[in-house]
């Protein structure tokens, strides 16, 4: 795959996708308000995720002097994409969000990888990918994204991942998951009580951290439902590579 891609947010007309719910939890990705609410709490919240970040990047079948492309899905600012384009000096991102005021953010979050990476606007939501995505990704990524989209949808954007990455290209998603199972439930809410997340779980405030704490919750499914969509879609080498409670790394490769 080439390297050194313009940095950019793409918007062309007629391949730009449009989030067509318009319900308040969705709204809020398009607030200033609550993007510049997002944007200052960033710091805070990448401290957390670093660790589980880098370890995605290390998963990948890659060595350092090898140049590769990936896609990071709902990329948000940049917190995926910045900790794989760091540990591959050789690789470029592009970085797919359908929030305009997370994508800007994302570019001036990002201006130290400027010339490896580039903004296109995509609506997971949606099954129509925009042209600027290659047909063969060597790699797809997706971090704290895939909960905020149905189970049905789950299926079909796995099949449409896996059509996309070149034979042996890899995806992982790191994301948080939920169990019908009762006494699990009560485990995993003993230890978030006992260790709050720089406030995190005290709960929304306002009716913007209403909306998106709704937008957050109301897709989160079982950790077995998200891997049987996984097999389902062709992938091999599928594991849970890592796991805290309800936080997990999972993925697979398209088959060589």
């Amino acid at each position: 795959m080439p390297s050194g891609c313009e940095s950019a947010i793409r918007t062309d007309s007629g391949d730009s996708l449009t989030r067509m719910d318009n319900s308040p939890e969705s709204a809020v990705w398009h607030s200033d308000e609550f993007i510049h609410h997002w944007v200052d709490e960033a710091e805070a919240r990448e401290s957390r995720h670093r660790s589980q970040l880098r370890l995605m990047g290390e998963l990948l079948p890659f060595d350092r002097q090898t140049r590769f492309t990936f896609l990071d899905l709902g990329a948000g600012t940049g917190s995926a994409a910045s900790m794989i384009l760091d540990v591959y000096p050789l690789s470029t991102a592009i970085l797919a969000d359908y929030s305009r005021p997370m994508m800007l953010a994302g570019e001036n979050e990002m201006q130290r990888f400027a010339g490896r990476f580039r903004y296109i606007e995509f609506d997971m939501s949606a099954d129509r990918w925009p042209q600027q995505v290659p047909n063969m990704l060597d790699a797809v990524v997706t971090s704290m994204c895939i909960h905020h989209i149905p189970d049905g949808r789950k299926q079909g954007l796995f099949r449409e991942i896996h059509d996309r990455l070149a034979p042996g290209g890899w995806y992982l998603n790191y994301d948080v998951v939920n169990t019908a199972d009762p006494v699990v439930t009560a485990a995993w809410e003993r230890v978030h009580a006992r260790n709050p997340e720089g406030g995190d779980r005290d709960g929304p405030q306002t009716a913007l951290d209403h909306a998106g704490h709704d937008d957050h919750v109301r897709n989160i499914t079982a950790l077995e439902s998200q891997i049987g969509f996984l097999r389902a879609a062709g992938f091999e080498g599928i594991d849970v590579y890592w796991k805290r409670l309800d936080s997990v790394i999972y993925g697979g490769r398209r088959p060589a």
